[in-house]
This record gives C-alpha cells, sequence and structure tokens, in this order.
C-alpha cells in the first residue's frame, strides 16, 4: 500500500532548516500516467483460489447440478437393440416389387445325403467364374424388370405371408425378399450354421428355362446342395426362384455395378459375413471378424461412398447390436458410422457410442479403436437441423471421452477444438424463435462441457484463442441466458482460461463481455456457482488490465451490482453463522470457506482491483456504501474464521485509504477501522499482521491514528517487524515509523526496541536490492535526527555501521550490479539516482557534520 502520498519530494534546504519528509497537505497535481506509474508501486491488486468444481459421480448427459428436470431433458439412460435401427432406410428402392404366393410351393430333393444340411456357399476364388455368374445374374434381372407388368398379373396384392411349418419349408414368397425375413425363416427350419453342404442356385439354367419362369409356364426350378443334392420349387402353373442366405447378401439390383465391386464383395466381404454368421455368439471371434471387415472396407477406400451392397451389409451388423458385449459394440459402432448412415440408423448408431463411452470401464479400449475419429467426422459434418438429437448422443460421447486424460490429448491432436468451434458457431446461428433452438441448448452443453475439460491443456488454450473462441462463447451466452445449465458451462470454460494471461487479455477486449456478466449476475444473483465464477473472472480481468478496470467501471450499474451481491451474500453467511450457533457446531476450517465466503471473498477482491485505477479508486474511496460493507467484514469476521476473506477487506481498505478525496469514507471511519485492525495485528496469522501494518501506513498520516499507535503501543509492535527479514514487512513498518518521526515529541520512540539498529540492519540487508525501501529507511532516520546534536548522542553505537553503508551504497559502481540485465540495472540506477542518492547524501553529510561535536 501507498504510505506516503503526501510526503512532497525531497527538497535541497540549507542546513540550518532542515525538514522532515512528511506533509499532509494535498500534493501537487500530477498526470494519470505519473499517478499510475507511482501507484504501481504501492496499490496491490489481490489473488485469489479458482473455484472448484467437483467431478461427477457418473457420466451423464446433464450433471446432477442441472437445472433441467428429467421431463424436460433427453435420457441418458435407454435401451438399444437391433429393432431401433431402420431396416429399410438402408435398403435401396428395388426394381420390382413381388406380390404374395396364393399358395404353398412343394419342396422336391434328390440327394445322397439325406441328412445333409443347407448352410452358405462359398463363392468362386477365380474371377473369370465369378464374372460369368454375374452375367447369368445380371441377364436374369434385367429379363425380370423387362416382364414386371406380367409378374403384376400373375401374382395377387394380399401381401400377408403364410406361415409355414418344419415339415413343409418354403424358401421363399418373393423374388427379391428382404435379408432379415429370409434369415428368420432359415433359422427356424434348417440348420444355418452347420458348416456341411450349402444351398446354391444353379446359375446354368437355360436362357429358355428363365424365359418360361417369367411367363410362368414352367413347372418347377431346379437347386443344387453342394453338388449332391438338388432342390426343386413345384407351384404347379407358377415357378419362381428361392433366394438362399448369398443371394440375400446382395442388393436387389446390380445395375451400375462395377465389375470391380462385384468381385470386392464376393471375394473379400462375402467371406467375413459368412464368419460373422458361423462364430454365433463367440464374442472374440466376432470383434475379430468385425476388425477385418473394417480393414477390408477402408482399404478398398469404401467409407464415404455410394456403396451398392451397402443396405445388405448393414443389416447383417444391425443384427450384432442385441449381443451383449461393449467391445463388439465399439467394433460396430465404429464401421457402422463410417458406412455414413442416416435418419434414425444415424440416431441409434450415435446412441450406442453414447451408452459405450458412458461406462468408463471402456475407455481403454475406446482408446484403441480410434472412435473418436468417426465422432468428430459426424460433428463436423453431419446437418445440425435434420440430425440435432444424434448430434446430442454423439456430443455426448465425446464428452464423456475428454473426462480421460489420454483421450483429452488425443482430442487436442486431432483439432477437436477447431471442430467443436464450427459446432458451435452453426449452433449460433439458429435464432431463438427457431422450433429446434431448446434442443440445440441440450447440445450446447454437451459441447462446451467438452471445452471445459479441453481448456486444462496448453495447446489447446492456444487453439481457442486463435480459432475466435472468446467471441462465440460471448454470442452462446448472449442467446442462451435463460439457460442456467449452458451459462454455468460457458462461464466455467471463461474462468479456467481467465487465469492465463493472453486469453484475460483477449478477453478483456471483448468490450461486450461487461455487460453480459452484469446480466447473468443480475439474473442469477443466488445461483453461487455461477456468480463465484463470473466475480472470479471480473478479479482476473481487473487485475491485469488498467483498461478493463475502467471499462466494467464505466457499464451502468456496475457497482451497485457488485454492492447488491455483497449485501446479499453477506446475508447468506450471517445466516449461515447463526444456525451453526444454534446446532452447536464447531467452526469450520478457515482454509475451507463456505460457498457465501467464497463470494464474498472474490467480490472485495474485484474491488480492491479495481482501485488501483486512479479514477475508478478515487470514486470508490468517496463511495460510502462500499467502505461500510469492507469495515462490516472485519466487525463480524474473525481471522480465524475465514482468513482469505478478512484480508482480502484490509487489502481493499488499504488501497482506497491511498486517495485523498473529497468525503473519503475511509478518512470518515479511520478510527474505527485503527480498532478493527489491532485484531487482525493481535492474529496468528503473519499475513493479517502484515496487512493491518499497510493500513497503518496509510491511516498513519492522520494525527488521530499516529495517537491511537502510540496508545495502543503498536509502535513497539511495528519495530518489532523489522526483524522479520522480509522486504515487504519492512517497507510496511518503516511506513508506520516514518510517519512517527513526524511528532517532534515522538522521535525518541524509535530508540525502543533497537528500533535505530533494526533500521540500519535493514538498509544493509535490502539495500541495493530494494533502492525505495532503501530511501524510506534514510528518510526516516533524517526525520529523526533533525534536532541532532551530536552523532554519538543520536545513532549510538550504530553510527560507524551507518557512516560505512552510506559511504559504500553512495558509490555508483560498488551498488549497482552491472552483470545484471540491461533493463533491470537501468530500472535500480533510475531508482538510485532519483529516490535514494539525494536523501542518503544529505543523512550522510549531516552525519559527517555532527561527528566531531
Amino acid at each position: 500500500a501507498h504510505l506516503f502520498r503526501g510526503m512532497q519530494a525531497f527538497k535541497n534546504k540549507s542546513a540550518e532548516k532542515p525538514e522532515s519528509f512528511y506533509r499532509l497537505s494535498m500534493p501537487k497535481h500530477k498526470t494519470s500516467s505519473e499517478i499510475v506509474n507511482e501507484a504501481r508501486n504501492v496499490l496491490r491488486t489481490l489473488r485469489t483460489r479458482r473455484p472448484f468444481t467437483p467431478t461427477e459421480d457418473q457420466r451423464k448427459l446433464f450433471g446432477s447440478g442441472s437445472s433441467r428436470t428429467p421431463e424436460n431433458r433427453p435420457p441418458s439412460v435407454f435401451s438399444l437393440h437391433a429393432s431401433s435401427f431402420d431396416l429399410a432406410e438402408s435398403r435401396p428402392v428395388s426394381g420390382i416389387r413381388l406380390s404374395p404366393l396364393d399358395h404353398k410351393p412343394k419342396l422336391i430333393t434328390s440327394a445322397k445325403d439325406e441328412d445333409s444340411s443347407i448352410s452358405l456357399p462359398k463363392p468362386p476364388v477365380d474371377p473369370e467364374e465369378v464374372r460369368r455368374v454375374s452375367n447369368a445374374r445380371a441377364d436374369l434381372f434385367r429379363r425380370t424388370s423387362q416382364e414386371n407388368f406380367l409378374l403384376g398379373k400373375m401374382f395377387p396384392s394380399d401381401q400377408n405371408e403364410e406361415k409355414v411349418n418344419s415339415e413343409e419349408p418354403v424358401m421363399t414368397n418373393n423374388l427379391c425378399r428382404s435379408n432379415e425375413n429370409y434369415l428368420a425363416e432359415q433359422r427356424t427350419h434348417t440348420p444355418f450354421n452347420s458348416g456341411k453342404s450349402q444351398l446354391i442356385y444353379n446359375e446354368h439354367i437355360s436362357k429358355s428355362e428363365r424365359e418360361d419362369i417369367l411367363k410362368g409356364t414352367a413347372g418347377n426350378f431346379l437347386f443344387q446342395l453342394g453338388g449332391e443334392r438338388s432342390v426343386m420349387l413345384e407351384y404347379g402353373n407358377c415357378v419362381t426362384s428361392a433366394q438362399p442366405f448369398p443371394s440375400c447378401l446382395e442388393e436387389d439390383t446390380r445395375e451400375n455395378e462395377s465389375e470391380e465391386e462385384e468381385n470386392f464383395w464376393h471375394i473379400k466381404i462375402l467371406p467375413i459375413l459368412r464368419e460373422i454368421e458361423n462364430v454365433e455368439e463367440n464374442i472374440e471371434n466376432l470383434c475379430l471378424a468385425c476388425t477385418k471387415l473394417h480393414q477390408a472396407l477402408n482399404e478398398e477406400n469404401v467409407f464415404g461412398k455410394r456403396f451398392k451392397r451397402k443396405s445388405v451389409l448393414l443389416k447383417t451388423l444391425y443384427k450384432l447390436v442385441d449381443i451383449d458385449s461393449d467391445p463388439l459394440r465399439l467394433k460396430l459402432a465404429k464401421i457402422i458410422l463410417s458406412m455414413k448412415v442416416n435418419g434414425k440408423n444415424l440416431l441409434s448408431v450415435c446412441k450406442l457410442a453414447f451408452k459405450i463411452c458412458r461406462n468408463e470401464k471402456n475407455d481403454s479400449i475406446i482408446q484403441n479403436d480410434r472412435l473418436l475419429d468417426c465422432l468428430l467426422e459426424v460433428l463436423g459434418t453431419e446437418d445440425l437441423q435434420k440430425n440435432n438429437e444424434a448430434l446430442l448422443y454423439c456430443m455426448g460421447a465425446v464428452k464423456f471421452m475428454s473426462g480421460n486424460a489420454v483421450l483429452l490429448d488425443e482430442m487436442v491432436n486431432k483439432q477437436a477444438v477447431e471442430t467443436l468451434l464450427q459446432l458451435m458457431k452453426k449452433i449460433n446461428n439458429i435464432k431463438e424463435n427457431d422450433t429446434n433452438f431448446s434442443n440445440l441448448g441440450h447440445l450446447l452443453v454437451q459441447l462446451t462441457a467438452t471445452l471445459r475439460n479441453l481448456a486444462d491443456l496448453p495447446q489447446a488454450r492456444c487453439q481457442l484463442v486463435s480459432n475466435g473462441a472468446i467471441p462465440e462463447l460471448c454470442v452462446a451466452l448472449e442467446q442462451h441466458v435463460n439457460d442456467a445449465d449452458v451459462c454455468t458451462y460457458i462461464v466455467r470454460i471463461l474462468s479456467k482460461l481467465s487465469s492465463y494471461n493472453d486469453f484475460c487479455a483477449a478477453l478483456a477486449d471483448c468490450s461486450r463481455c461487461y455487460v453480459l456478466f452484469l446480466a447473468l449476475l443480475n439474473k442469477y444473483q443466488r445461483k453461487q456457482d455461477l456468480v463465484v465464477r463470473i466475480v472470479f473472472i471480473l478479479g482476473n480481468l481487473t487485475a491485469k488490465n488498467n483498461h478493463a478496470r475502467e471499462q466494467f467501471f464505466k457499464e451502468k450499474g456496475s457497482v451497485n451490482t457488485l454492492i447488491s451481491l455483497f449485501q446479499t451474500y453477506h446475508k447468506l453467511d450471517l445466516n449461515s453463522e447463526e444456525e451453526s450457533c444454534e446446532k452447536g457446531e464447531e467452526k469450520k476450517n478457515p482454509k475451507h470457506p463456505s460457498e457465501a465466503e467464497d463470494v464474498l471473498m472474490k467480490l472485495i477482491r474485484v474491488l480492491a482491483n479495481l482501485s488501483v485505477h486512479p479514477s475508478v479508486g478515487a470514486a470508490l474511496a468517496a463511495a460510502h456504501p462500499v467502505a461500510e460493507l469492507l469495515v462490516t467484514v472485519l466487525e463480524y469476521k474473525s481471522i480465524d474464521d475465514c482468513e482469505e476473506l478478512v484480508i482480502n477487506a484490509a487489502a481493499a481498505i488499504n488501497n482506497l485509504s491511498y486517495y485523498k478525496v473529497r468525503s473519503s469514507a475511509i478518512e470518515d471511519k479511520k478510527l474505527h477501522i485503527a480498532e478493527m485492525l489491532l485484531k487482525l495485528l493481535m492474529s496468528n496469522s503473519m499475513d493479517g499482521v502484515v496487512e493491518a501494518v499497510r493500513v497503518f501506513g496509510n491511516l498513519s498520516q492522520y494525527h488521530e491514528i499516529r495517537d491511537f499507535i502510540v496508545q495502543k503501543k503498536i509502535y513497539k509492535f511495528t519495530i518489532a517487524l523489522l526483524d522479520a527479514k522480509n522486504q515487504d514487512v519492512c517497507y510496511s513498518a518503516c511506513g508506520v515509523l516514518l510517519n512517527l518521526t513526524v511528532d517532534k515529541n515522538r522521535r525518541a520512540l524509535l530508540k525502543e526496541e533497537g528500533g535505530i539498529g533494526k533500521l540500519i540492519d535493514c538498509l544493509e540487508d535490502f539495500g541495493p536490492a530494494d533502492w525505495q525501501l532503501a530511501c524510506l529507511i534514510c528518510k526516516t532516520l533524517w526525520n529523526y535526527s533533525e534536532n541532532i546534536i551530536s552523532t554519538a548522542s543520536c545513532f549510538g553505537e550504530d553510527t560507524d555501521m551507518l557512516l560505512v553503508l552510506l559511504t559504500s551504497l553512495l558509490d555508483e559502481e560498488l551498488s549497482l550490479d552491472y552483470s545484471l540485465d540491461r533493463g533491470i540495472r537501468d530500472y535500480h540506477k533510475i531508482y538510485w539516482e532519483t529516490e535514494f542518492k539525494p536523501v542518503a547524501e544529505k543523512l550522510l553529510d549531516r552525519i559527517q557534520s555532527h561527528r566531531s561535536s
């Protein structure tokens, strides 16, 4: 704190008419820059701890402290099955849709092995054979398409399929039937996974037979079983081909499909699908097969393209969702997401990923399977309006991942910050009158919660600043001011980031933020977790930026809002103390303040930091409500109850006492303040003692306070502090002693408790490192020795030591360390030449001139 603003600069007076360095009269007018430069050394900003945010016990979309009611928020827990996926969504429109048969076909078999069961075929490995078979099938489907009008007459329009029993198995009712229905029938009537002989469609059927089929004149249709058996479906006057499993693993049409795609499907994909069906529910083998499937699709660069057989592949994967295995579901989610599904299927797979990530035990397998890439791609590419619910669960999964340190690092490396900010920009473009606005608030909670976790990492903080996070966060804050959850998470982000100089400077330049913070403080005055963080941010802004101090102070109602908050939380704190007394509870640990105390500490910090600005500080010094609230804290709160709160209140009073203004509230209450500070001096807190001495350093400029200091023996305590061997403590103590030596009848008090010797010791210890302190000591000794008769009677046995010290400190070569950095050395030289040297030379001259006498 500034101790001697009223002191005039040392003037060259004649030896016959020396004068003290203290003068209470108002100082000459100084420019703003002079005041700021002076205040930089004497007014102090305060630091405090960042509000603590506990980790949620469980991973949920919305935490336990959410303002959303269960009925007004999407669920975190839900059931998910294969039926949750939409099979029709993935199925392309077929060229032909046949009506079901009105009678049951009769299955005719001939085989050597009656016990042979039907199973999947192995595709031909010879590419020539593949092409030949494909061409034959394509020819069949083309002809079928051409004869569509005949088929419409051939089959009735009744869509109800007849059920069959195991004695009369029906292979199919439609030429083009769904894979799901077919597989259900196959599992009912045949040992599908037996691994024995397989049902194979006879591609060698003649052209005339195919024509007969289409015209409805043929009486039967031949199938082969593993080359040893044959199957014929007889329909009387109408025959249609059966579609066994391998045919159902193909799309209904093959138009526009290249030969390369056809080969890829038969040679690489179909064997893996057959393997998936054959391993039943062996989780390890299923996971291995899914890994092989993903690799095959990725190597062929199928992901992200229009894949002809996409629906067939997805149907097979959807069925595996019912298997209760998170490792398997993780692999399924990764493949399905890579296949670029949409609509209901996108929502279901995002929910699947959400369920996997919700379990913290899955973090290790998620790290190894790169699910994050797929989720970030969804967040960066999917339509916000159409898929807002899918994006919500996708973002929720990413939020859960961000709770893991390894995955958090991976997010930063994969530019997740940029992706999330782009998504926030899209959300910010949706206005409040849009029907999706409230749903996007749910999404914004997940997004900001993730950014809050990312803000812990240095690289992420740089990305946030460089990608324009501050304006986007402010826009989101303004648009969702009625959503307490969104506001809380954004404020948590800013609370974290404002602790860093670069981000704090960028936030201070965003002039809109001050209006937003004041609006939130007024709207959510009793929401402690939000209020304490906003006040913490304001404390950081006003601690590091003089422009921010002025900007905030000029906002309409800024000081009134702070005063209102102060009154609210002071009352809450009093009520809490009364309840504790009634219950007979012991005093809480001062290291762990209550919620009300935490708000008060940070509020006072804002006031103390604001007062560093010259015009703002002068205005606050004249604001009686502010001074009254600060004094109230010293009155009712013991340092044993909450150390930081009491010390902050004393520091704010100290800063305000620096300003000599008309109607100064501090001046009006100076004696009462001195009484309160006495309790602080008697405490066991060294920080509290030092703060109290600082305030006495300013207040001791008033005659009434100097009388109080002598009456209460405070000067003895102050002299004792010179032994603290601490620069700041010695500086504050010297300030009080200097002002005491203004009164001639009190100068002798300096000799008590060995004060002269202790001042000389401080000069020796700190002189070369702190020329302001050295100057202060010399001024004190100058005032003390004003009526000197002889050096020996004035300084006693300390005279020689003082002469040696002054002589050496006035030697520029000895005093200034030229090994220091040039900037630091120049800084020291300025203070040595302008402050210390003039005073020390006069003092040395006085001692030497009176030494002989």
